[in-house]
């Protein structure tokens, strides 16, 4: 645990100073709903700690999940629900599987391990869960729509309230003219 705040306090460091960014990082791109594998190449040729983060506020890195090495299983960090976070290793590879992700997972990731007393940064990845801007698109065409419908049928109330007048006006001057 120890090790782990070290680490975030050293990553929230390299953000604060720019070392880390997201327009450095891979993107990856999932359907709400769907899994997003997100991959860490495993630098290290001997058993490492390693952690996978998230950062939250463009400032606060949070733990997700950690595990030793491909033989053993991870650990999930306080607060992280099993159901959601799935992390796995092989010889160079560790996989963080986030299940049915929806837009709050939308962020950036990234992963690191803590040797010789030195946090090092491996990979950073930018989740971006599809669908935001698509919802923002749908509710502007709605509000539209309904815009556009109810200056419709104002104009329409306008056409016959006028239609209505005139026609009041010629059947008054015809009465007048027929009485005289």
């Amino acid at each position: 645990i120890r090790n782990i705040k070290v680490i975030s306090n050293y990553i929230s460091l390299l953000f604060v100073s720019g070392w880390i960014s997201r327009s450095d990082s891979q993107t990856v791109e999932v359907q709400p709903g769907k899994n997003a594998t997100l991959l860490c190449s495993n630098f290290s040729s001997f058993p490492t700690h390693t952690i996978w983060f998230r950062l939250v506020n463009q400032t606060s890195p949070i733990c997700i999940s950690s595990i030793y090495n491909f033989a053993q299983p991870s650990v999930l960090c306080n607060g992280v629900e099993h159901e959601k976070v799935e992390l796995t290793s092989n010889i160079s590879t560790i996989f963080l599987k986030i299940k049915q992700v929806d837009l709050s997972d939308s962020g950036l990731y990234f992963c690191g391990y803590y040797t010789n007393g030195h946090p090092v940064i491996v990979n950073s990845t930018y989740l971006k869960v599809q669908g935001g801007a698509d919802e923002t698109t749908n509710l502007t065409s709605l509000i539209l729509t309904a815009v556009t419908v109810v200056l419709t049928k104002v104009i329409i109330c306008l056409v016959i309230k006028m239609r209505l007048q005139t026609g009041t006006v010629q059947e008054l001057v015809h009465l007048c003219n027929s009485k005289t």
